[in-house]
């Protein structure tokens, strides 16, 4: 019996992108990914400049690039207000550095995240101001913010809000809002993460002054915040991402080539996976247990040395986040246990709970119990909390249904934070099972594996994986293609890991034998057939300069 549940997905109509002459599995990964117009296909596999799109065609640019270039001439003092995770850190250097570059008198700011919470306060307005600053520029934060925006504007700080994440009760009076998902926005793509639209801005500010050279050179840290951030990896991101990973490849910044080093990453074969596992869980640690401020210097170092100590401190504060976040999973999961993990909608927390893991706790809970998960912090008085959720729930739009009981929230349909008096956490903890009693009727909540196409195991061969690799780079939209393979033979297989939690195979169809692992699969060993039905993607198994085709296993279940 399978593990999850198996989600084959069906074959296109006959006939379908004929014209385009592409091999059938293309056309099926084609069709999986929703792209049926030719010109779409064509661009989606042949990234080009027509996917980056003109800054201008962001609300408020002109307005916001006008303030800046006034900023630039009479010397102003301007800060780059970022949140604390990857994306902001990311969009936060890219605009301080490039701003700096045009001439820019330049703070940083990142709140604290315990002390002060995410986005604006008004207590960090007053101490910027103290400081000379005139004009502030947010990165992947402040859409939410409409009365400390206000205050700013009130107390002489112009505002330049740029941010990604849903437009939630009407737009702060900022000087300029640059959002792509603000209404009637006119820009043709809006799923950029919060330091693609820092880059859009640098890029509109660079165009006004005549002095785009060496912009570009930015795309490093682009690439790296998008992957963190788990937009979709289509259409311009795509194009950003892709560009990105060149330069993130031979970066000339220190601090990411000593991050690299002390997390063993060969910079000559980085991808989004790397990204995604090693590099921002990194940039995030810092941010999540104290400040982000470690991180931002790590990637704005200019000395060696000082980049080796900053990518060793990040080590430590990373290995401290992956033992408080075992911790407490095991905690919540211990506690759910008495209350029953069956309900529609998952909620856990308490006054001990560190506010920094809570999400990554809630999207574990997420992702093994397939429900929509809370985990919250208990305070004095107040009460915060981070969401997760299923592609079938979305649970921003869920919060926005209990506004009333909230003091403030914002996020995407599968990620949200919000605030709340304490008393309240009850009342939201009822409506939001009620609205996910409704919404999730009927709906299988097993966690599944969606297959893109079922083929023989002895018909793939290193033509199969230059395919497959023609839809890189992989991330949330454009996952890396899963395929099933029937009546497998299983040569030998064996447990590795300092728990066993992982399985070692040798597997056989016809005359090709194949390595694979299975990761955080070895306590299933005992039901290993003789044949099996494997789920697998396809990697490159790299060994002492050799390099070998090789299966990552997802899931198995014994041949019928």
């Amino acid at each position: 019996m399978n593990h999850r549940r198996w989600n084959v997905l069906p074959s296109p109509p006959p006939g379908f992108l004929k014209e385009m002459g592409q091999p059938p599995l293309v056309n099926q990964l084609l069709y999986n990914r929703g792209i049926t117009e030719t010109r779409k296909a064509e661009s989606f596999l042949n990234v080009g400049l027509d996917l980056r799109h003109d800054p201008f065609l962001l609300t408020d640019m002109e307005k916001a690039v006008a303030r800046i270039r006034r900023a630039l001439a009479s010397g102003e003092t301007m800060v780059v207000y970022g949140d604390f995770d990857a994306d902001g850190i990311c969009g936060t250097a890219i605009l301080v550095e490039g701003l700096a570059r045009l001439g820019g008198k330049m703070l940083s700011y990142f709140p604290h995240r315990v002390q002060e919470g995410y986005g604006l306060n008004t207590d960090s307005l007053d101490n910027l101001k103290t400081q000379g600053v005139s004009l502030v520029i947010t990165v992947d934060c402040g859409i939410t913010n409409n009365a400390e925006v206000a205050y700013a504007q009130a107390h002489g700080l112009d505002v330049i809000i740029t941010d990604h994440h849903n437009v939630m009760s009407g737009l702060p009076p900022a000087l300029a809002t640059i959002n792509p998902k603000q209404p009637d926005c006119r820009y043709p793509f809006d799923q950029l993460a919060g330091v693609g639209v820092a880059f859009k801005l640098l890029q509109a500010v660079s165009q006004a002054l005549g002095k785009e050279q060496g912009l570009d050179e930015a795309l490093d840290l682009v690439a790296m915040g998008t992957v963190a951030d788990k937009v979709p990896l289509l259409e311009e991101n795509r194009y950003l991402v892709q560009k990105g990973l060149e330069v993130l490849r031979r970066t000339r910044r220190v601090g990411l080539r000593a991050m690299m080093d002390a997390a063993k990453l060969d910079p000559n074969h980085l991808d989004t996976e790397a990204i995604s596992w090693n590099m921002a869980p990194r940039l995030n640690a810092p941010g999540r247990l104290d400040h982000a401020i470690t991180s931002y210097r790590l990637v704005m170092a200019t000395s060696s040395d000082e980049a080796s100590q900053l990518a060793q401190q990040l080590e430590e504060r990373n290995a401290e986040r992956q033992k408080l976040t075992e911790e407490f999973l095991a905690r919540a999961k211990a506690e759910l246990s008495m209350t029953g993990t069956t309900q529609p909608f998952l909620m856990i927390g308490g006054e001990d709970y560190p506010s920094g893991i809570a999400g990554l706790i809630a999207g574990r809970l997420a992702e093994e119990f397939y429900r929509p998960s809370i985990v919250y912090e208990l305070r004095e008085s107040t009460a915060s909390g981070s969401a997760r959720s299923i592609p079938e729930f979305d649970v921003v739009g869920a919060l926005s249904q209990c506004r009333d009981l909230l003091d403030r929230f914002g996020g995407h349909p599968g990620a949200a934070g919000f605030a709340l008096p304490r008393e309240n956490l009850e009342p939201l903890q009822q409506r939001l099972l009620d609205i996910a009693g409704r919404q999730l009727a009927g709906v299988d909540l097993r966690p599944h594996l969606t297959i893109d196409a079922v083929l023989p195991l002895s018909t793939i061969a290193g033509k199969t994986y230059r395919l497959v690799d023609r839809f890189a780079p992989f991330g949330h939209e454009n996952p890396t293609p899963v395929f099933l393979s029937h009546r497998v033979g299983v040569m030998d297989h064996y447990t590795i890991g300092n728990a066993s939690q992982h399985l070692k195979l040798r597997l056989r169809d016809g005359r090709i034998t194949w390595k694979a692992i299975a990761f955080d699969l070895g306590s299933l060993a005992a039901e290993i057939a003789p044949e099996i039905d494997v789920v697998y993607n396809l990697v490159i198994d790299r060994w002492n300069g050799d390099e070998t085709l090789a299966l990552n296993v997802l899931d198995f279940a014994p041949s019928t």
